[in-house]
């Protein structure tokens, strides 16, 4: 096992071992991954509870959806098994205060895809995971790394708490970014990123964000419409110019799938032709190794400012950074993870 992993339970083969009754805090794909593998295990939920606004009468898995304080009334003490993301900071206000009073376990499981960060996991690719931790020079990018993958592994918020930063640090320690950046946004949403550029930026040359879900791209070009020298693409990036496959849904979750609406699927370096990007910032739900596939070209000769998430896939905060290496040697690489329950918004940093 890992050194720094030592005297770590693994969030599962806690819950295995644990004997109070478990329940689960929230509702939807993240839970149903929870319970699927609490089955695995011989593990039942005994019940399930979410924020007080969130409560409406609904039913999960057969169960009804309660409040917390009818679960406390209940039962007493338990084990909060939280099954959802947030970074609304009265939510993860009120994530601390239930861990104040009882057993919370943050079981990682994907965003997409299905590897679970379990013992098993950690077996199989301690090698990389360590190999990972050695790209990182800076001793807090050390750090909060091995806090990530403390977290990933136990599932316990004191970790997450240990390495939060804001946003600002980064843009103001790391990236530096010039007045006069070519600037390529993958995933740029409904402009919220591009305001982020913005605002750390100061100006720009110019601006090139890929949007591939039709709402949101519309609404994209909607605020972004007065921005000069910016440059709007409705597709998903990708690791070659082709046609795929795109869920659509409307918001974050939209995503590259195996069915859905047809798409132009383009790469870094196909856009990067005439333009030559000077900082690419990617959220692209999953296809973070796909876009740098794709961008082979871009890395080895203009060497841009990166900025990558590295919590769509299970195994990407130690993946990701490898692959960058092998593509670019010359990169140094920092990590941060900025406020969010569980480990998302936790991102790469490349100069």
């Amino acid at each position: 096992m890992i050194d720094f992993l030592g005297g770590c339970v693994s969030s599962w083969d806690y819950l295995k071992s644990a004997r109070l009754p478990i329940i689960i805090y929230g509702m939807g794909n993240g839970a149903d991954m929870i319970i699927k593998r609490l089955e695995r295990d011989n593990l039942t939920v005994a019940d399930f509870f979410a924020s007080d606004e969130f409560v409406r009468g609904q039913s999960f898995h057969g169960k009804p959806v309660k409040r917390l304080s009818q679960i406390e009334s209940e039962y007493g003490d338990f084990i909060a098994v939280v099954a959802f993301g947030s970074s609304r900071p009265s939510v993860m206000e009120n994530i601390k205060s239930i861990a104040d009073r009882h057993d919370v376990i943050i079981p990682t499981v994907p965003v997409f895809g299905s590897s679970i960060f379990d013992s098993d996991f950690v077996r199989e690719n301690e090698s990389d995971i360590l190999k990972a931790l050695d790209l990182f020079e800076e001793e807090a990018s050390r750090e909060i790394y091995r806090e990530i993958i403390k977290f990933e592994y136990t599932g316990r918020l004191e970790h997450l708490l240990n390495c939060e930063s804001d946003k600002s640090e980064a843009y103001e320690n790391i990236l530096e970014l010039s007045g006069c950046e070519s600037y390529l946004d993958l995933g740029a949403y409904r402009g919220d990123t591009v305001d982020e550029f913005l605002r750390f930026a100061g100006g720009y040359s110019r601006i090139t964000a890929l949007e591939p879900d039709p709402k949101s791209y519309e609404k994209l070009c909607e605020h972004c419409s007065a921005l000069e020298n910016f440059e709007p693409i409705n597709a998903a990036v990708w690791s070659d110019a082709r046609d795929i496959f795109f869920s659509k849904k409307g918001g974050r979750m939209s995503a590259v799938s195996s069915e859905g609406i047809r798409l132009d699927g383009v790469s870094i370096d196909c856009l990067n032709s005439g333009r030559s990007f000077t900082y690419i910032k990617a959220d692209v739900e999953g296809c973070e190794r796909q876009a740098l596939l794709g961008a082979r070209r871009t890395l080895a000769l203009q060497k841009p400012k990166l900025n990558f998430a590295l919590y769509h896939r299970g195994g990407d905060i130690f993946r990701l950074p490898l692959l960058i290496k092998e593509l670019q040697p010359d990169y140094k690489f920092f990590i941060r993870h900025h406020p969010y329950i569980p480990a998302w918004d936790t991102n790469l940093y490349c100069i």
